[in-house]
Parts: structure tokens; sequence; C-alpha cells
């Protein structure tokens, strides 16, 4: 070997073991903390910083026996008021209930975990869910946390979102009712959820589309369990760059200091077992126009501001209620995760989950029952939908499913 040679050959070696000895670990101090890479440094900092805009100080702390941490905080101080329309509002007063609906019996129910043994937050407060570090780790995208994902079209499930839903459209609609039936189906997926809704939607399904959505979902994603926790939605850009679920953005003024909004309901249903259902009704205030939500028999909880929209300024121009799921395809076959009970319509009451009593508020601010209903799934051998009528549930539909089966491979 020449001296040259050599001299190659032994840096090469020195090379060698100096990275060896460096990517070795180590019993000295200094190595005992890895370093992070800078791209995680950078996602720590957008994760405070977003923490910080979402978690507001709290006058009082409660934890909950499911693990959340419920935050009353000054109602002024909500997130709904760092938006740029709404800067230095405060809530507004209630506002003129819908024509034909009915207050009797009103009473304020515990369907919540965090406040099931007497826990509530003093007036002038409202209670806010936490957010936490490991919420919004556990998200696929930090920048989007408490985002749906954007959609083309609603009759398309090429993005994994599947639909059973009843629905009324080519008409005004100021606001709709039914009441939900509340189940725990199977979500398989940390990256699926399973919901079940109410949607007043304006506009068309391209750019444009403004929603409200309120209901119960399963979301391993977003809240870390598989409990039903209930729930808020709006966009006004098609799930673009407006918009969010619960007060996990600015938008939605929440007025009621008894309910959290993404926190869990109890009770649940079981199969062949008691039944649980949760009454939500959305209105236009005739004479503001923000579109307000009801809980239950006589709960305001909150409203979202007119300003926030575009179509939805005047009226909707469809509404539809059901479930949604998100499909994966996890090893390439139709997911698990189920929708409502996790079994078919066909079953009936107390094995299938239902929406019961549908009506609509039309132009005049007048409770009516829905006419015309239709109904569609989109993949009915995995999850389907049967509508009828009577005298007790007026206008009503069974659906769900249990996602794969030998019909839904």
């Amino acid at each position: 070997m020449s001296s040259s040679s050599s001299c190659l050959f032994f840096t090469f070696i020195l090379l060698l073991s100096l990275f060896s000895s460096s990517a070795s670990p180590s019993n000295s101090t200094s190595e005992t903390v890895p370093l992070r890479p800078q791209r995680e440094i950078q996602k720590m900092k957008l994760i405070r910083k977003q923490l910080q805009k979402i978690n507001k100080p709290a006058i009082k702390t409660i934890h909950s026996s499911d693990g959340d941490t419920i935050d009353c905080v000054p109602s002024h101080h909500q997130p709904a008021f760092d938006h740029p329309l709404l800067q230095g509002q405060r809530p507004m007063d209630p506002p003129e209930m819908p024509i034909g609906y009915s207050q009797e019996n009103e009473s304020h129910e515990n369907f919540q975990l965090w406040s099931l043994y007497g826990e509530s937050c003093p007036e002038g407060t409202i209670p806010i869910r936490r957010t936490t570090e490991q919420d919004m780790l556990r998200a696929s995208s930090v920048r989007r946390f408490g985002r749906k994902i954007r959609r083309v079209r609603r009759d398309s499930s090429s993005n994994g979102h599947e639909h059973a839903v009843g629905y009324v459209s080519g008409s005004q609609y100021y606001g709709a009712k039914a009441s939900i039936n509340v189940w725990t189906p199977r979500v398989i997926s940390q990256y699926e959820f399973s919901l079940s809704q109410i949607w007043i939607i304006a506009g068309s399904f391209a750019g444009d589309l403004n929603t409200i959505e309120a209901g119960w979902q399963i979301s391993p994603e977003l809240y870390g369990d598989t409990n039903p926790r209930f729930f808020t939605y709006w966009t006004s850009d098609a799930y673009q760059a407006t918009g969010c679920y619960n007060l996990l953005c600015s938008g939605f003024v929440q007025t009621n200091n008894r309910i959290a909004i993404g926190a869990a309901i109890s009770p649940i249903s079981s199969y062949k077992g008691g039944q649980f259902d949760i009454s939500l009704l959305i209105w236009k205030d005739p004479k503001h126009g923000h579109w307000w939500l009801q809980f239950g028999s006589g709960t305001l909880v909150g409203y979202w501001p007119v300003s926030l929209f575009t179509h939805l300024r005047e009226h909707g121009n469809m509404v539809q209620f059901g479930g949604e799921i998100v499909n994966t395809r996890p090893g390439g076959s139709h997911t698990s995760t189920q929708m409502g009970s996790g079994h078919f319509a066909g079953e009936g009451f107390g094995k299938a989950s239902y929406f019961r009593n549908l009506q609509m508020v039309d132009w005049d601010n007048t409770l009516i029952p829905i006419s015309n209903l239709k109904v569609l799934a989109d993949h009915p051998n995995c999850y389907d939908i049967r509508g009828g009528v009577n005298r007790v549930w007026g206008n009503f539909f069974y659906y769900g499913g249990p996602g794969k089966n030998s019909k839904c491979p």
C-alpha cells in the first residue's frame, strides 16, 4: 500500500470511528436528553402558540371523571371574540323562539359527565373543555387542528367520507329540529370518526359552501377517547380556511354556563336496552339574523353570528339529518368503523339508531313538520337508512350499519 493510500485509509478509519462514537449511546450527562430536530422544535412552538389562543384564563377549573379538564372562562373572554368581526362585542340576549315551539316541561338536564355530580360554572362564565398538547400532537395537521378535511363534493366519498342521511332541498330553510339517538359506535382508527348530526347548508358544494352543524360524534383524533361527545361545527368556504369544531377557533358564541361543547354525553343507548336521545334546535333569529342553537328542553347553548357567513346570511337551501363516518380503508378493505348503533336500519327500535320528530323553521319563524324528506345512503351495503312517519314520532328514520361485512368488503 502506498503512503498516500495509507494516509487516505487511516483518515477514513478515523472519520468512521468519530461518527460511530458520536452516534452511539453515551453515559455522559450532555447526551441523556436527545436533541430535537429543528422541525420538531418548530412544531412544538406552533402547538404552544395555538394553545395560548384556544385556552383562555379561567376563574374556576373542574376535573371530570372521564379525564377532561373544564375551564370556567368569563363569557366576554371566550375564543369567539378574537374574531376580527366580533372583537369588543359581548354575548347577545336570548332571541325570540320559533312559533310552535313547546316550552312545556322545561328542565336543566345533566347530560354531560363533567356536570353529573353537581359541578357547574359560575354565572357570567362558560365551560370550555381544555385543549392539551396531547390533543394537538394526535392531529394529522397542527395547522388544521379542529377542522374537518377539505372535500370537493358532498355526494362523493372519494375522500373517505360516507353518509346515510335524510334531507330536504329546493326551498328556503331558517332552521331545523330533531331528536337524535345517542350510541357508542366502534371507531377502529385514530384517523376515523363516526358522527350523527343536523346540517344547515347554503351555497354550492364547491368553494363557497356554508354549513352550520351540531350533533354527537366519536373522534379519537380530536378527543383522545371513544366517548360520544356533543359538538358543533361551521364553515363559510367548504371546509377550507374558515370554521372549526366547537370553540377551537373564533366564531361560535356560547351563552350557557352549564354545557361544555365537546364534552362527553351521558347516558347512552344500549342494544335491546334503554334508549337515550338528545333534542337539537337550530334557527335563525328573525331580529338580528344570528343562527341559534338549543339543546334539550329550553337550554340555549349560543349562536353562530350571521357575519361569519355569506350564503347563510339569508337562509339555508338544504337541511340534512343523519350519520357520517370516515373510511381510511385499513388493509385495503372497507373500515369496520360503525355508524349509529352499528346495526342496519331494518332492525328497528332498540337496535338501530334513529332521528325522530324532524321539523324545519320556515320564513316567518314557524316550526313545522318536515315534508318531502328524501333518504340517501352512499354505500347501503355498509350503512343504510329507512324513513317513516307516525303520529308519535312524526317524520323519522332509522340509519347506520357495521361497515365492513360480507356485502361490504
